[in-house]
């Protein structure tokens, strides 16, 4: 006999953020109302390794960034010049090769512009392609705890908002930031080196921009978390009114339903006014403030050129530059609160990715041989919750080939032992074996091939009946199809459909009775044909001939496999070898 040390997975946890908390305990909450810092270093350097495949695109669109920028300071700079040295001289000329020299500076922006656009999208595509390959196929690997304790929209919020919020910031809010502080820095050393003491009178404006700003930016930062509360309720409500329309329905709830959904979707609206009401304000604020700039420099400027201290030019070129001085400074006001928003993404990315499985092979775990079908028990308990035990003290011994039925009332624990055979969870004490091999020191994958599962519930996918059959046997033949939903007696309803076994199933089987879909998962269940086979509950959800044909198939299904049959209803478990019978989690 091969007893293999125990594993327990580690309890998974993940690393702490500002207001994010996930990890497999049952009160695990995300936080999707918080705001993280507007640079959080801890969360940066984790990007990193998202950046380093697409630093060369990211290069580039920086560059293309860079040179647009450029272009942007340079052009009224040529309009000064064209006003001073030309047109104030009578030298027109000149304008012609100003002309020329303006329009290819414009071509450069332009081209600049392009650059920018193309491969900073390129590199956040692939940035968002990473990210989320990355997040499902972690999901994939995590244990059926961690689901059992978090909720699906949750999830499915981390894999598409919290990642494309991210990828923004990578491809877009960063680089933007640092170009209009570049911009602003460039513009305040043009309008310096033209005439500093305009420069400074000018610049007498941006204190109160400041302060109009972060004033701004409070009351932007509540009304943006807000909205994110707001829209979620609103989520929440269209999923459940959505996958439960049947309940809804049949139980007349629709004027109810349609109430509370406008009342969620009114609060959403009054927080997405209040957001337009704050960026209406803004606008106008930056307006005004550029009007008082322009006003000083004709008021100022104007007595300096009558006293021939400065040319009509410079005045110009102050104007138009002061018109690009402050489009940074309210876009710089708004990426504030972007950064924020993304910071805390990222936050909530690596708190899911830094979850750890909480069943997982050991660096021993070998692959299982062939399996004869012995299944002991020794001693086994087993908690979903710590200190709440479903299973005490389990000894059972199930011989090879021999059929088993567990009954017992709801709750009693049938399922959890059922669960414990694949190992989909962890057992807290004791043992247990499959052929003498503790089902922790082999693979899970070597385990669960030969294993066959018909659940309660059967869940069918996207694609036609054939598909489904042959999900988990991908290299099964059309033939092994046919054969496994002839031994499961689905093969004559199949053929009468219209498009026989290329029938298409709707979202989890919609268009297919109860019966029907559990006649496929019993087909799916025996195509890779199992030594060992979990019947759990399988003809709970079914009418009474359609349970009788079942049987009829189950009973041929179950020949020569060691079978463990879950169930309520006695004609279910008439012909098992033994009946097991669980009251509280212990065999009574």
């Amino acid at each position: 006999m091969h007893h293999g040390g125990s594993n327990p997975g580690g309890r998974g946890h993940g690393g702490s953020s500002r207001g994010t908390r996930l990890n497999s305990s049952p009160d695990a909450e995300w936080d999707d109302d918080v705001l993280g810092r507007a640079y959080d270093r801890r969360v940066m350097k984790r990007l990193f390794k998202y950046v380093v495949p697409v630093k060369g695109w990211l290069a580039l669109g920086a560059s293309g960034m860079l040179l647009h920028s450029l272009a942007g300071l340079v052009m009224p700079y040529l309009v000064v010049i064209a006003t001073d040295r030309f047109i104030e001289t009578g030298k027109f000329g000149g304008l012609g090769i100003i002309a020329i020299a303006y329009t290819g500076v414009a071509l450069l922006s332009w081209v600049g512009h392009y650059v920018e656009s193309l491969y900073l999208s390129y590199a956040g595509e692939m940035i968002l392609f990473r990210l989320r390959t990355e997040m499902f196929d972690h999901l994939h690997r995590l244990s059926l705890k961690f689901f059992d304790h978090n909720k699906v929209g949750k999830l499915m919020s981390r894999i598409q908002n919290d990642v494309t919020q991210v990828q923004e910031l990578l491809t877009g809010d960063i680089l933007s930031v640092i170009t209009n502080i570049l911009t602003l820095v460039g513009i305040a050393v043009v309008l310096v080196v033209m005439n500093p003491r305009l420069a400074l009178l000018t610049f007498t404006v941006v204190p109160v921009l400041g302060i109009l700003v972060v004033i701004w930016q409070r009351h932007a930062r509540r009304a943006l978390l807000r909205v994110r509360q707001a829209i979620a309720v609103v989520n929440d409500q269209l999923q459940e009114g959505i996958s439960g329309v049947r309940v809804v329905q049949s139980l007349s709830r629709e004027k109810v339903n349609i109430g509370q959904f406008d009342s969620a979707n009114k609060e959403h609206l009054t927080a997405n006014i209040n957001v337009v009401k704050l960026q209406a304000v803004m606008m106008p604020t930056v307006e005004i403030l550029t009007a008082i700039a322009y006003g000083l420099v004709l008021v100022f400027g104007g007595y300096q050129v009558l006293d021939g201290q400065m040319t009509p030019g410079v005045i110009i070129g102050f104007l138009l530059y002061i018109q690009r001085f402050f489009n940074p400074v309210q876009e710089l006001a708004m990426y504030y609160v972007e950064l924020q928003r993304a910071m805390a993404s990222g936050a909530r990315i690596f708190e899911l990715l830094d979850i750890k499985p909480e069943i997982k092979d050991n660096s021993r775990a070998i692959e299982m041989p062939p399996i004869r079908g012995e299944i002991k028990f020794y001693q086994v308990s087993f908690s979903y919750q710590p200190g709440n035990e479903v299973l005490h003290n389990i000894d059972l011994t199930i011989k090879p080939g021999e059929i088993v039925a567990i009954v017992g009332r709801t709750g009693a624990g049938k399922s959890s032992l059922a669960n414990l055979i694949a190992r989909f969870y962890e057992v807290d004490k004791g043992e247990l074996t499959v052929d003498g091999y503790n089902v922790a020191s082999v693979t899970q994958e070597s385990l669960r091939r030969q294993i066959g599962i018909v659940p309660q519930d059967p869940f069918l996918f996207s694609g036609s009946i054939e598909d489904n059959i042959r999900y988990g046997y991908l290299e099964a033949s059309h033939q092994a199809v046919i054969n496994a939903t002839k031994a499961a007696g689905a093969d004559d309803f199949i053929t009468r459909l219209e498009s026989g076994y290329n029938t298409p199933v709707g979202e989890r089987g919609g268009n297919l009775s109860a019966g029907q879909r559990q006649f496929i998962c019993l087909a799916r269940a025996i195509l890779s044909n199992p030594p060992v086979l979990i019947l759990d509950e399988a003809t709970s959800s079914v009418d009474t001939n359609t349970e009788r044909l079942m049987q009829q198939s189950l009973n041929q299904m179950v020949q020569g496999r060691t079978c463990l049959i879950i169930a309520h209803r006695l004609s279910t478990v008439i012909n098992a070898d033994r009946i097991i019978v669980l009251e509280q989690g212990r065999i009574a």
